[in-house]
Formats: C-alpha cells, structure tokens, sequence
C-alpha cells in the first residue's frame, strides 16, 4: 500500500437536534436559541423559533447530538490490490457512542490520521465539543491545545480541492458526481436526517447513509491523489 494511503480512518457524523420537542429545552436554552436563530440570514417571514429549531439545530453542536458515527480505513489484500472496510456506529444515547468511538481510535496506531469532507469545519469539532458536553476527555486525535498547524493530523478533502481558496465551499456530492463516484444521496440527504430520526425512526437507514458517505469520502481521496477508485467488490461493510 502506498505511504500517503496508510493510517487515515476514513470518518463522518451524522447530527440531529438535541429533542423533538422544542419545548422540552430548559428556559437557559430556548432563550440562547432564540438568540442564535434571530441570526439566521435563511429565516422565512413567520418562522417561529421552534420551526427554525427543527430545521437548523442538528448543525450547531450546542444544540444537537450525534446518532451516527461511520468509519473506514483502506485495505490491501494478497494480491495487493486496494481495498476499503467500513463501519458505523450508533446509538440514541450519544454519551454511549461517544464512548465506543474513544475507545476505537485509542486502540489505533498514534500516527493514524482522521479524515472527513469539511471535517475541520464540522465532523472534528462537532465530535470534540460534544465529547465535552458529555463529560469525556478528548483523545489525543481530537485534543489540538498547544498543537502547531503541522501537528494536526487531521486531513480534509473539501480542504484539499480549495487549494489555498478559503472562500470555495464544494459538497460532497458535487465531487463525487465530478470524479463519477457512486454515493448515496439519491436515498436521502442531510437535510432529512433530522426527519428520518425522530419521525421515521429509522436509525440504522441514518446509518447505512452515512456509511456510504465515508465510502465516498475514501474514494474522493484517491482521485485527489490521481489513483483509480476502489471497485465496489473491494468495499466491505461491517
């Protein structure tokens, strides 16, 4: 396997609000939804804050909760052709996800490297701030006090396709349908995972998603490094 392929776990989350019930929150966090909802540039004229609290709070780690975790990591077997194994852990209590995920990657190589698409803006620190929300310390992979730029090891495929353009947002999807890599948004998309968890109540169709995203995600990677993507008898599904 070649170096740049080596110790990278593959990895994205998927996020809901907090509660179904808006009215469930305590005062303290209704009022400080109000305030973050009074920001919300796409607010519809007569969208109350409960409606914008379905809608967006999945997104913002201070009032959502992760129910899905998917992983992966690159294979190689006999013949030494690429392979990917993949996957997906979750839960409705996200304290007991949390912990299983800590538990996964302290058992890893320390060089193992974390990778998501806009994980930097999202996956890493939505992951981080509610392990802290649920009373767990970081692992060293998450913990990024006193690290320098080059000590992160974190990489970022949205990141990689800026090339120094801070300003140039590209989707997961626009990617994959760029480089022709099959992914699993004609099932569903993130906006209606919120949906599909609390009125569909179909956790793991939330998890067989996600898992498809952190397919994409690896196979993104290759063609970011001019290789070829995996075949799909090549990808393995735990």
């Amino acid at each position: 396997m070649a170096p740049e392929l080596r110790d990278i776990l593959f990895l994205d989350i998927e996020t809901v609000a907090c509660t179904d019930n808006f009215n469930s929150l305590t005062d303290r966090l209704r009022v400080q939804w109000g305030r973050k909802a009074s920001f919300f540039k796409q607010r519809q004229e007569g969208q109350t804050d409960e409606d914008m609290f379905q809608d967006r709070a999945g997104i913002y780690a201070e009032f959502g909760k992760i129910i899905v975790i998917g992983v992966g990591k690159y294979t190689e077997n006999e013949k030494g052709e690429l392979g990917l194994k993949t996957r997906s852990l979750y839960s409705h209590d996200e304290k007991k996800l949390l912990t299983e995920f800590k538990a996964l990657i302290e058992k890893m190589d320390v060089g193992t490297k974390f990778c998501a698409h806009n994980g930097k803006e999202f996956d890493f620190p939505y992951l981080s701030r509610r392990m802290l929300v649920n009373g767990l310390a970081l692992p060293s992979a998450l913990n990024l006090a006193g690290k320098k730029s080059w000590e992160v090891p974190h990489l970022d495929t949205m990141e990689m396709w800026k090339f120094g353009d801070y300003k140039h947002y590209t989707s997961l999807d626009l990617l994959a349908t760029l480089f022709d890599i099959p992914t699993s948004k004609g099932v569903m998309d993130g906006s209606m995972v919120n949906n599909v968890y609390y009125k569909e109540k179909d956790l793991q169709k939330i998890a067989a998603y996600c898992t498809n995203d952190v397919v994409a995600v690896a196979q993104l990677y290759l063609k970011m490094k001019g290789l070829a993507i995996i075949p799909e008898e090549g990808i393995q599904f735990a």
